[in-house]
């Protein structure tokens, strides 16, 4: 049996959807895991499937605007504690999409454990905003590093996996850290974004549409940014 070498390099924790000659701005979308798993995700991976048709939307809404679109690939399933695996990889694939196209404006997308992994990695240079979809924000979470970061946090009111608590709670901290923050609670959404899901892939290629300065970010949110408060529920 051949033995695995420790030495080998890392697989790029960059995937691309679509390319551009000279982007301007890119999203990286991040889908969800585990609280705890080594093994890397299985090939039929439902929370990597659970974000396809929000690659997808994002993909025709930023259609000629030289926009980059690419995923987040992690090594491990889970979070894994003080490991912070996501983190580590969502970090990764920031540093290989700047050694790729340079200072480039980013938004990223993430979902549950992916929402919490961008949240982390808010301060890298390039991130200018992050939009977290049913986010997993565990209490006590730094909020630092959202300092001059526009975060929009969407989670609907029937989510029994993670808590829309703790998105209104980092929501409140980011914006005393200096960060543009507002929660929007989805009436209806569940975790995996199956009810109401046309609503959730509208909303959030309006708000990466908005960050990334294509179009007008939705009045509630540009609202709730200019006056430090969140939107009304989202019915």
């Amino acid at each position: 049996m051949p033995v695995s070498d420790a030495r080998a390099p890392l697989p790029p924790a960059l995937v691309l959807d679509r390319s551009a000659a000279r982007p301007r701005t890119a999203v990286l979308l991040l889908h969800g895991g585990r609280s705890e798993g080594l093994e890397p995700p299985p090939r039929l991976n439902l929370a990597a499937a659970r974000m396809r048709p929000f690659t997808r939307a994002v993909l025709r809404a930023t259609e000629g605007h030289d926009v980059l679109v690419g995923r987040v690939r992690y090594r491990h399933r889970g979070w894994n504690g003080a490991r912070a695996d996501a983190a580590v990889d969502a970090l990764r694939a920031l540093d290989e999409l700047e050694q790729l196209a340079g200072s480039v404006r980013v938004v990223l997308v993430g979902h549950s454990m992916g929402g919490r992994a961008a949240l982390t990695v808010a301060g890298h240079d390039l991130v200018r905003g992050v939009v977290g979809l049913a986010p997993w924000c565990p209490p006590g979470e730094p909020v630092g590093q959202l300092a001059d970061r526009q975060i929009v946090l969407v989670h609907g009111d029937r989510d029994r996996t993670t808590d829309p608590q703790g998105s209104r709670d980092v929501v409140r901290r980011a914006r005393a850290a200096g960060g543009d923050a507002c929660a929007v609670l989805m009436t209806g959404g569940d975790h995996a974004m199956l009810r109401r899901a046309g609503e959730w892939h509208s909303l959030t290629t309006e708000l990466v549409s908005g960050l990334l300065g294509l179009a007008p970010l939705p009045g509630p949110v540009r609202r709730a940014f200019e006056e430090g408060r969140d939107p009304a529920t989202s019915d």
